[in-house]
């Protein structure tokens, strides 16, 4: 059941684009056989979802356009979760006509009346009683995210310009393989033609995209996710940090939230923490919200730079004026 239900959301939001696809390109795109395909489009129909078929040459599915969609075929958890999912989304970048953001802003406005009726009331009190903090981030064009993933499903090769961290642009042909999206950020993993190498894009930095029609073989990931290779190049430059604090774990979990690190509970006054940082300096804020002990175990640099910097506090404090 489980198969089956995935395969007719699948197609259902194959369908949703709002294109017409013809019966073979839904097999190969969905992995089905005709006659499966038949089936679950029948069961779309049944559930109310109005697909039409053209028969003959140049035949085709498409959900047909002005037609009253049924509610979605969601519960109470699930309901909530889609609309803090909305506003979260919502509560990121700066809002730019057609981004992601932007969208998920006016979707927000407008789910409830998609929702069964005895879940539309709930939604409507929790946007009433929600607020959310923005978290600025770098917008990014909703049909940008569209047309990359149909590339990447479709395996086309692209081409862009990207700019790059020093303002340059250059011009790139490259394979895509997966979105990324890290820390606020949303991220291409590609396989860069003219590198002859694997790379990663921001894609609030890409422009002119173009979809090519030609295709490329499918090649093994450069590690065991795309979110393990991005985070292998960021780590790349970045010291590896040992310590240990004199704390709980909630309590030190919470003082690095704003960090990407490995936590583990030596007793229950005791935890180590693993991270990458760029610098020192980035210990003092959740170190001094914290005001326990701990030890920094490596790297030596790191513990001989605080402290200098904890002398020279000293230093400071003793003054007058």
């Amino acid at each position: 059941m489980a198969d089956v239900t995935q395969r007719i959301l699948a197609l259902l939001a194959t369908l949703q684009t709002g294109r017409a696809f013809s019966g073979d390109e839904l097999v190969a795109r969905l992995g089905v056989s005709p006659r499966t395909l038949r089936r679950d489009v029948d069961r779309l129909r049944a559930y109310g979802y109005p697909v039409r078929t053209q028969p003959g040459p140049g035949g085709h599915y498409r959900l047909t356009a002005g037609t009253a969609m049924p509610p979605l075929a969601l519960d109470d958890g699930e309901a909530i979760a889609t609309l803090l999912g909305l506003a979260t989304l919502a509560a990121t970048g700066s809002a730019t006509e057609g981004s992601v953001d932007e969208a998920a802003t006016r979707a927000y406005g407008k789910v409830d009346q998609f929702l069964p009726k005895r879940l539309r009331h709930r939604a409507a009190q929790l946007r009433a009683s929600l607020e959310t903090g923005t978290a600025p981030a770098p917008s990014v064009d909703a049909d940008l995210l569209d047309t990359l993933a149909e590339a990447i499903q479709q395996r086309h090769v692209i081409t862009f310009d990207y700019l790059g961290k020093d303002g340059s642009v250059t011009a790139r042909r490259v394979e895509p393989y997966r979105h990324v999206h890290h820390q606020l950020r949303w991220y291409l993993l590609a396989w860069d033609a003219g590198r002859d190498d694997w790379r990663v894009f921001r894609i609030d930095r890409i422009t002119g995209l173009q979809v090519t029609t030609s295709s490329y073989p499918s090649r093994p990931l450069p590690a065991d996710t795309a979110l393990d290779y991005l985070r292998q190049g960021l780590d790349r430059e970045r010291t590896r940090v040992v310590i240990t604090v004199a704390a709980a774990l909630p309590t030190v979990v919470d003082a690095f939230r704003y960090q990407e690190a490995e936590f583990e509970a030596r007793s229950d006054q005791r935890t180590r923490v693993v991270l990458k940082l760029d610098t020192w300096q980035w210990l003092l804020l959740p170190l001094a919200f914290l005001d326990v002990d701990f030890a920094i175990e490596e790297p030596l640099a790191f513990r001989a730079a605080l402290r200098d910097f904890g002398t020279r506090l000293l230093d400071h404090g003793d003054r007058d004026g």
